[in-house]
């Protein structure tokens, strides 16, 4: 667990977890998940459908109880403090949390009471979240007259009018439109100056937008953690882009020592995974030669934030590859 700092500045770290586990009877959900959060970071928080993210956004919210591990927030234990701990979290869920029957100022005004904002900043408090997500027209109209894209508007504006430390939004931009996305993605980015963000999501180029860091869960495992910089050299080298105008079959392409699989990518196009470690680019461009294939062109892959959530969440991933 964190200490709380001695000094009256916000402390660096707002958000730890520690071997966070969940089981239900005898599945296992979620499995030792370590993770921390730093003061101006916004943290993409990626996986497949079942692979824990939401059982784990769960319990840093305290939502549900872990079966082992601990979580602080702001210094504060979880399971120790809870109502001190949850102070400093604002969280959307899948599904927000809204009262259809409610105005959007009303609702906002009693999410605001139930964080106990001081009466006497209350109202700056629900202002100032309703300008942030563009409600403010819309603050006396019933949250269910709203359409879908200003209901989940709605939702983030519940998650911050309380100015919580640690924010965070399981699909936040779900059934927006475009120019919607984009309002949001600019609040999230302005939101991460001072806040801590997480932020799960299947848009792949909304995390390589707006996150400073990535992680990866799959089967209930963090399978990748590091930053976005270093998530697209994840796979730099062990994937060759092979260009032949004569190609030999695949099975001769993945019989060269160090090549593990060979398939096709386009025209006269094919990539070749590499495996850890090997270096075939001579043998290729040799064998090429011998046998007439018509090389025109060898050169690494470009890898992106897709390649690289493929590649981990489609099949095992090794103990050496979690370690990259």
């Amino acid at each position: 667990m964190i200490s709380p700092s001695e000094s009256t500045a916000p402390p660096a770290v707002t958000l730890a977890a520690h071997g966070l586990s969940r089981r239900f009877g005898s599945h296992t959900a979620v499995d030792g998940v370590d993770l921390q959060l730093r003061r101006g970071e916004v943290l993409g928080f990626l996986g497949p459908n079942g692979a824990g993210k939401t059982t784990t956004m769960q319990m840093l919210t305290g939502n549900l109880a872990p079966t082992a591990g601990a979580v602080s927030v702001c210094g504060v234990d979880l399971l120790e403090a809870p109502v001190e701990a949850k102070s400093h979290i604002g969280y959307l869920p899948e599904t927000p949390p809204l009262y259809r029957d409610m105005k959007v100022g009303e609702y906002l005004d009693l999410v605001a009471r139930l964080h106990r904002v001081p009466s006497a900043k209350r109202r700056a408090a629900v202002d100032k979240a309703q300008a942030r997500c563009g409600l403010s027209d819309v603050s006396r109209k019933l949250i269910g007259k709203l359409s879908k894209g200003y209901q989940q508007r709605v939702g983030i504006a519940q998650a911050i009018v309380h100015e919580p430390d640690v924010i965070i939004l399981d699909e936040p931009t779900v059934g927006l439109d475009p120019n919607q996305i984009r309002d949001i993605r600019a609040l999230i980015r302005e939101l991460g100056g001072t806040h801590s963000i997480i932020l799960s999501t299947h848009i792949l180029p909304e995390v390589e937008a707006i996150c400073d860091r990535v992680q990866i869960m799959h089967h209930g495992k963090l399978v990748y953690s590091d930053t976005i910089a270093a998530l697209k050299q994840f796979h730099s080298g062990r994937i060759l882009l092979v260009g032949l105008n004569n190609p030999p079959a695949m099975d001769e392409l993945a019989a060269i020592p160090g090549v593990t699989r060979a398939e096709a990518a386009g025209e006269h196009l094919f990539r070749v995974s590499i495996a850890a470690g090997a270096d075939p680019t001579t043998q290729i461009v040799t064998l090429a030669a011998e046998r007439q294939w018509g090389l025109h062109q060898i050169a690494p892959a470009q890898t992106n934030l897709e390649d690289v959530f493929v590649n981990l969440t489609t099949r095992d991933v090794t103990d050496g590859e979690k370690a990259a």
